[in-house]
């Protein structure tokens, strides 16, 4: 399926506002209720749309240090990384966990309520993971700008 400029209005109001009514959604694009319905539907059924989130305030729950953690594992073959990628996915607090191209092999964004908490996390998960050879923690002063918003 290729996107229209409809179907990518819709996105993009969706991504503004996930909780938009579908009348409010249909006017701000400028179809009937019924067929904006029917797009969001296609939408969604063709993976386009893969869920909708409540977006949470990491500094009211007690989270606002954000650590971003360059990996190097001891070995590439897939069980190495297979294993990795398994035990890191059961890590709370990992945010996200990227397959990198460079010297390190992935970098993880992790939040915790300060360094003392990282510290917890550092000894309670990071340094149990399996292949591990290298870590590196860089610590965010403060964040710029974030958006979960994908260019459409």
């Amino acid at each position: 399926m290729t996107l229209d400029s409809i179907d990518r209005n819709i996105l993009s109001a969706l991504q503004r506002n996930g909780r938009m009514s579908n009348a409010d959604l249909s006017e701000q694009v400028n179809l009937s209720p019924s067929a904006c319905h029917r797009r969001v539907q296609r939408l969604e059924s063709e993976g386009y749309i893969k869920g909708y989130v409540a977006l949470l305030d990491a500094k009211k729950l007690g989270v606002s240090t954000v650590v971003f953690v360059e990996i190097t594992l001891q070995g590439q073959s897939d069980e190495v990384l297979d294993a990795f990628e398994k035990a890191v996915s059961r890590i709370p607090d990992v945010l996200e966990c990227h397959l990198m191209a460079g010297t390190a092999d992935y970098i993880l964004k992790i939040v915790a309520e300060d360094t003392e908490d990282f510290a917890r996390i550092h000894r309670q998960h990071l340094s149990r993971l399996p292949g591990v050879a290298q870590m590196q923690s860089s610590f965010a002063l403060r964040t710029v700008f974030r958006t979960t918003a994908l260019p459409v």
